[in-house]
């Protein structure tokens, strides 16, 4: 075992398949001697070289670009564009040719591409620099979505999205890179669209990603000293996204909320409790609650910034109102 914080784990998980694969290539702003502007990929340049870690121009374009070429002619990169919001000046590569080349080549070309990124707020980053957008990467067809909560998990789901013959977006919330866990040592291989049970209750489930799944432990502890017992599940992976799971706690709970850190528009909690209520809604024995971000740039000032967020108080004001 090793006791590992959420930053270190990237770095784990990306030298854990480099070694065992070596057509495994990192590329990316800054991801080389710098070790990454949030540390995340230290040591990989100094133990797989300049040919296998590759620092490139200010250019999310050109990153994106270089990654699809490598992953149509044999390579398996690892792309990292810094901060997610900076997706946006390079979504046309990622929504129109990364998505689709496999479709529209009837399975001739894959692109087995991981793109990294920063992704979230809660760091005091502002809003050009704090946002969440697996809603955005959920709704382009021919891309999985993933985004880890557990330090454990960055190295299983990382190893998982590497080995993938697909695109997988791959989301590392900012705010837990400072997380620590101990890790078991040797390899570790995670598997793509199965969420994890993080905590068994009787009367609600609450459903999470990312850095909100501690926040819902902790507002599912601090009901637990209420009488009112929790199952929180961390979804791990929006593409493909684990129903089962999900609807086979509500059927036994009765209750479901969601807690997104997406502006509350088309955020993924919508699309999970659409399905519920049209596949599950004779297990419901309350309204489905989804507990977001509001339909706001996200501020940079710490108490506003909180205030957005969800809260485990937020949660459980959410979990009051369903099972009222």
């Amino acid at each position: 075992m090793a006791l590992l914080t959420y930053r270190e784990a990237v770095a784990r998980g990306i030298a854990q398949e480099m070694d065992r694969d070596s057509s495994v290539v990192l590329i990316g702003e800054d991801i080389g001697a710098a070790g990454g502007v949030f540390k995340a990929t230290v040591g990989l340049y100094e133990r797989f070289g300049p040919k296998r870690v590759l620092d490139t121009p200010i250019s999310e374009q050109a990153i994106l670009g270089a990654a699809m070429g490598a992953a149509m002619t044999g390579l398996r990169p690892i792309a990292e564009i810094m901060f997610s919001d900076f997706f946006a000046v390079c979504w046309d590569l990622v929504a129109n040719e990364i998505a689709k080349t496999r479709y529209m080549t009837n399975g001739q070309v894959t692109l087995p591409l991981v793109i990294r990124s920063g992704n979230g707020g809660g760091v005091r980053f502002g809003a050009q620099h704090s946002q969440s957008i697996e809603n955005w990467a959920m709704a382009i067809p021919g891309v999985k979505v993933v985004a880890p909560s557990s330090v454990a998990d960055v190295i299983g789901l990382m190893a998982a999205s590497v080995r993938d013959p697909d695109p997988v977006l791959f989301f590392e919330h900012k705010a837990l890179y400072a997380a620590k866990e101990d890790v078991p040592d040797g390899e570790i291989v995670g598997e793509l669209g199965r969420a994890k049970v993080i905590r068994e209750g009787s009367d609600v489930t609450i459903v999470a990603l990312a850095a909100m799944v501690p926040k819902a432990v902790a507002a599912a502890e601090m009901l637990a000293g209420q009488g009112i017992h929790a199952t929180v599940i961390d979804l791990r992976s929006l593409i493909p996204l684990d129903v089962a799971t999900v609807a086979d706690s509500v059927a036994r709970t009765g209750h479901l909320v969601t807690v997104e850190e997406n502006p509350r528009a088309l955020g993924w909690g919508a699309e999970l409790s659409s399905i519920i209520a049209e596949e599950n809604v004779f297990d419901l024995d309350g309204p489905i609650v989804r507990v977001t971000t509001p339909h706001v740039p996200l501020p940079a000032a710490d108490s506003l910034e909180d205030l957005a967020i969800p809260s485990p108080e937020r949660i459980i004001d959410g979990v009051r109102r369903s099972l009222a």
